[in-house]
């Protein structure tokens, strides 16, 4: 690469340089010295719902992985059961309704078998029992499966907080596009207004001209026609315009009947120097790239959380409680209980369930693999386009002022033959054409190349990590809050 651009003497054409290993800072958007640009960026920060997603994305994945590490630790529960029974007084036998003599212990009429006669029914029995236990259990980690599933879920919680920088700083740049082309359709709505103007003017003349016998009937209508071209500009131009509001308006959050700043060109700076980034670098700081590292992370993570389902399954639990008719006895040596055992599971046959799964985890995880070689691939292309973007835009604008001055000079000599009658009306009409086509390919060359500036930033990380070191992420902030 060259170690600087090609300039032109318009405004937005000064020489950019290339410094290599430069640091960019957080807010890259502030090179370009717009007050109103750094304001609209900071209420999209606030007000955007897709950032608020991605923020609400990355705390429910923190608080999945707090979920999973409580796996690590025993779960106790306590419980207490009061009931309250009533039995059927008719079941025979030593029943609570008949005492070991036979005679009924009933409230119902009736005399005793010990004295010949019969009791037709024994009474019901309604009593209360209370059972309180506390129970423990625990599930070792013998073969790592919980630690592998924490691991995973760690690496999507990354994913999700390098998305939010994503997310950010695709905002940021959407934003400082629609700036620039909301300052470019100013000037092109302006250029052409002048140009219809200028007609407007020039077909007056020309009908004056004619009425008084010094034009004929086709100058005029070569100059109405050329009226009517300029006229069919501004339509799509003020459609544009309009839209490109509609999405400012949409990226900052706001409904379609707020008001946003208006932007002109030549109040935008263009930056002079430009951070170069070795490939090195460049994985470690493109949030894409550091999120499809973390998923990749996360997949091969599965593959072990698979594998140990086909391992032996190990859990011990422990009982201890009371039981008791009266709730006050339940606790004394007679009503106490306890219970421990140790499972061990170990599968033997599952049609083949848990294989295949460890199968498609392996298989995932090479789908990642590939996924995160793409996403670096296209990280290196997306940086070596802007950056010959940005030499051939500096190269193009440089023309496009050449052609400019060019036109305006042609232009002037064409009005001052034309007055003196040395050339016709066609001929000053071209000329006007042509200096305001010039106008308006200098005003796209200039915002082609402060937009291309901005992609470089994007393309390079957007300098998320110097504002991670001074300010605490989401995921720092979700994490200080869980752990207090």
């Amino acid at each position: 690469m060259p170690a600087a651009t090609a300039s032109a003497a318009v405004p937005g054409g000064a020489t950019q340089r290339f410094v290599l290993e430069q640091s960019i800072q957080a807010d890259w958007w502030a090179l370009f010295e717009s007050p109103r640009l750094n304001a609209l960026i900071e209420k999209a920060f606030a007000a955007n719902p897709n950032v608020e997603a991605a923020q609400a994305a990355l705390r429910a994945a923190q608080e999945n992985v707090y979920a999973q590490r409580g796996f690590f630790f025993p779960t106790i529960q306590a419980g207490y059961t009061p009931s309250r029974t009533k039995l059927a007084g008719n079941l025979g036998g030593n029943s609570p309704g008949i005492q070991g003599n036979g005679s009924v212990i009933s409230t119902f009429q009736g005399t005793p078998a010990s004295e010949g006669g019969t009791a037709p029914f024994n009474g019901p029995v309604i009593y209360n029992f209370h059972t309180a236990q506390l129970t423990v259990g625990f599930v070792p980690d013998v073969f790592g499966a919980n630690r592998r599933q924490v691991e995973s879920l760690e690496a999507q919680a990354k994913a999700q907080q390098f998305q939010l920088e994503a997310t950010r700083i695709t905002l940021a740049s959407n934003i400082v596009a629609a700036a620039i082309q909301d300052a470019l359709l100013r000037q092109q709505i302006a250029t052409t207004t002048a140009m219809i103007d200028a007609n407007v003017a020039m077909v007056e003349l020309a009908s004056r001209q004619l009425k008084a016998g010094y034009a004929s009937r086709l100058d005029l209508a070569v100059q109405e026609n050329a009226l009517a071209q300029a006229r069919q500009l501004l339509p799509p131009l003020r459609k544009q315009f309009e839209q490109n509001r509609d999405l400012m308006r949409t990226l900052i959050g706001a409904v379609q009947d707020e008001e946003v700043p208006a932007f002109e060109l030549g109040a935008l700076r263009l930056p002079e120097e430009l951070p170069l980034t070795l490939p090195s670098q460049l994985v470690e700081q493109r949030p894409d790239v550091r999120a499809a590292e973390a998923l990749l992370q996360a997949a091969s993570a599965e593959v072990g959380v698979a594998r140990a389902a086909r391992l032996p399954q190990f859990s011990i639990d422990a009982t201890l409680g009371g039981a008791a008719s009266h709730i006050g006895q339940m606790f004394w040596n007679s009503g106490k209980f306890f219970d421990l055992a140790l499972g061990i599971t170990q599968p033997l046959f599952a049609g083949g369930t848990l294989l295949h799964r460890e199968r498609a985890a392996t298989e995932a995880l090479r789908q990642a693999a590939a996924q995160y070689r793409s996403t670096v691939i296209t990280a290196f292309q997306n940086v070596a386009d802007t950056l010959h973007a940005i030499q051939t835009d500096a190269e193009a604008l440089q023309a496009a002022a050449e052609v400019t001055d060019t036109a305006k000079t042609a232009l002037d000599l064409t009005q001052r033959q034309h007055q003196r009658g040395y050339l016709d009306r066609l001929a000053l009409i071209g000329a006007q054409q042509t200096y305001r086509q010039a106008q308006l390919n200098l005003a796209q060359a200039q915002a082609t190349r402060l937009g291309d500036t901005a992609a470089l930033f994007q393309a390079l990380g957007g300098g998320w990590w110097d504002r991670a070191s001074n300010e605490p992420t989401v995921a720092q902030t979700t994490a200080d809050r869980a752990n207090p």
